[in-house]
C-alpha cells in the first residue's frame, strides 16, 4: 500500500511544496520512503529518500523542487526490498522526451511483463511492478502522442491494482485508476489549479473544496491549463475492503462513503453480532478506536483508553518484517494498569491478519490486571492472501488460514473471540458485495491470480 499526489499549477510554482503537503497527509499509506518529482519548466527534478516524508526533505529542499507540476510518492513495499533504489517517483526516459510515474497498489502479472520488457532490452533499475508500469507506458508514448491512446495499450496488458500520477518532461500531469478501481484516488481543483490525491484527505489539507473520485478505468489529462478526461477500460467494480477496514484515514471518503461513519457501523453491527459481558469496551488505537466506539454505543458500555499508543513508532501491519513487526507492538503500545486492572474488557480490533499483534495485546492487558480479555474483530477472518496492494503475500502467514475461531481464540490467549461477518462489513461499508474485492476473506478475486 502506497500514497500518491499530484498538482497541475495555474499561476504559482510550488509544486514541490503542495505535493509536500499532500504527501504528509497520506503518510499513513507507507513510512518507509517518499520522493516528489517536479517539471521546472524545462526538465523533470526530483528527490526521493528512506523514511518519513518529514525526514526526506527540509526547505531548501522544497524550494529546489520548484516547478507548475510534480507528483509524489509515499511508499510500503509489496513487490521490491525497502531500498532507496525502489522509492518513488520512478523516472524513465523515452524518444519523445521522459516521464515521471507513482504508482499505489500491485501488478499481479508485472513477473511475465518484466520478462517481456527485459527480452525487448529494457535495463530495469528497481524490482518494483511500479517500475513495469513506467516502462510499458514509456513503449506506448514512443508509438503515440495521445495519452489516452497509450493508456489503452498499457491497460489491456496490465493485471491488478494501480492508482498512478504521472507528469512528462512536457508539463504534464496524469491521474489513473484501474478498470477494477482497487485504490482510491481523487481530484481536486480550484483558482490555484487541480490537485491529485490517494485519499480526500490530501485535498483537505490544501483547502480544496471541488473535487471527485476518479472512476475506474479512467484516465484524467491535464495539459496547457485544461483538463481531458476519458474511462479507457473498465472491469467489474472490486473496491478493496481493507481500505475501509484498515488502511484509509477515518476523515477520508471513499466512494462517497465517510470512512469514519463505516467503522463506526462495523462496530454497532459486531455488537449485534457478538455482544459480551464487559466492564469496559478498550479499542486497539488506532485504527480499532472508530468500530471500539461503535461497539461500546450499541452495548451501553463505557469505551476506555486501556491502551495507549507511542506516536512515534510505525505501523506494525505495514511493516515489511515479521521479526520487526513482533518486536515492535511492546514498542507501539502501552496498557493504563489503573484503568484495566480487575475488569472484564471487549477489546475491539479492526482485524486480525498474522495473529502477532493480538497476542501481545491479551498477554499486556492480563499482565497489567485485566480480569477478562475478550477480542472482538471489526472484520471477518482474513483466510487468503491478497495480490493486490496489502503484505499477506502466503497463506502461511495468515493466523485464520488453517485456524478456525476457537483455534485462533486459544491461540492468542483470549477469554473469547469472535469475527464480525462478511454479511455485516458489507451491509456497514453500504456498497455491493460484487462491488468490493473481498478475495482475502473468500479466496475468489476479481481477477486472474498467481496459483
Amino acid at each position: 500500500m502506497c500514497g500518491v499526489s499530484g498538482c497541475y499549477l495555474l499561476k504559482e510554482n510550488e509544486a514541490g511544496v503542495y505535493n509536500y503537503l499532500i504527501l504528509h497527509a497520506n503518510q499513513h499509506r507507507g513510512q518507509e520512503s517518499a520522493g516528489i518529482c517536479v517539471y521546472d519548466g524545462l526538465r523533470l527534478v526530483g528527490k526521493k529518500g528512506m523514511g518519513l516524508v518529514t525526514e526526506v526533505f527540509d526547505r531548501p529542499d522544497l524550494r529546489k523542487l520548484s516547478g507548475p507540476v510534480g507528483i509524489g510518492h509515499v511508499r510500503y513495499s509489496t513487490t521490491g526490498a525497502s531500498e532507496l533504489v525502489n522509492a518513488q517517483p520512478f523516472k524513465v526516459g523515452y524518444s519523445k522526451g521522459e516521464l515521471a510515474l507513482a504508482h499505489n497498489g500491485d501488478i499481479v502479472n508485472s513477473e511475465e511483463l518484466r520478462r517481456e520488457l527485459v527480452s525487448d532490452g529494457h535495463a530495469f533499475v528497481s524490482e518494483t511492478d511500479s517500475e513495469v508500469i513506467a516502462r510499458l507506458l514509456a513503449v506506448a508514448l514512443t508509438e503515440t502522442d495521445d495519452m489516452f491512446e497509450a493508456f489503452e495499450d498499457v491497460m489491456e496488458r496490465l493485471v491488478g491494482s494501480y492508482s498512478l500520477t504521472v507528469i512528462t518532461s512536457h508539463g504534464d500531469l496524469i491521474a489513473v485508476r484501474d478498470p477494477w478501481g482497487f485504490r482510491p484516488l481523487c481530484l481536486g481543483w480550484d483558482e490555484r489549479g487541480f490537485f491529485v490525491s490517494s485519499e480526500t484527505v490530501g485535498l483537505d489539507v490544501l483547502g480544496v473544496e471541488e473535487r471527485r473520485e476518479l472512476e475506474r478505468g479512467e484516465v484524467v489529462w491535464i495539459r496547457e491549463g485544461d483538463v481531458e478526461s476519458k474511462v479507457v477500460r473498465r472491469e467489474r467494480k472490486a473496491v478493496c475492503m481493507f481500505e475501509f477496514v484498515y488502511f484509509a484515514r477515518p476523515d477520508s471518503i471513499i466512494e462517497g462513503r465517510c470512512v469514519y461513519e463505516c467503522r463506526k457501523c462495523m462496530g454497532k453491527r459486531l455488537a449485534e453480532e457478538a455482544p459480551v459481558e464487559c466492564d469496559l469496551v478498550v479499542p486497539v488505537p488506532d485504527s480499532g478506536r472508530t468500530a471500539a466506539l461503535g461497539y461500546a454505543e450499541s452495548l451501553g458500555v463505557p469505551m476506555e483508553e486501556g491502551l495507549i499508543k507511542n506516536r512515534y513508532v510505525g505501523r506494525t501491519f505495514i511493516m515489511p518484517e515479521q521479526e520487526e513487526r513482533v518486536r515492535s507492538i511492546r514498542v507501539k503500545l502501552n496498557p493504563i494498569r489503573e484503568v484495566i486492572k480487575g475488569c472484564s474488557l471487549a477489546v475491539v480490533d479492526d482485524s486480525i491478519v498474522r495473529g502477532n499483534t493480538s497476542r501481545q495485546i491479551v498477554e499486556m492487558l492480563r499482565d497489567a490486571g485485566a480480569r477478562e480479555v475478550h477480542m472482538r474483530i471489526a472484520s471477518p477472518p482474513v483466510v487468503s492472501p491478497c495480490y493486490y496492494g496489502i503484505d499477506m503475500a502466503t497463506k502461511e502467514e495468515l493466523i485464520a488460514a488453517d485456524l478456525d475461531v476457537p483455534e485462533i481464540c486459544e491461540k492468542i490467549s483470549a477469554d473469547s473471540l469472535a469475527y464480525l461477518s462478511l454479511e455485516g462489513l458489507v451491509e456497514s461499508i453500504r456498497l455491493k458485495k460484487r462491488e468490493l474485492c473481498v478475495g482475502c476473506l473468500t479466496g475468489e478475486y476479481p481477477t486472474p491470480v498467481p496459483e
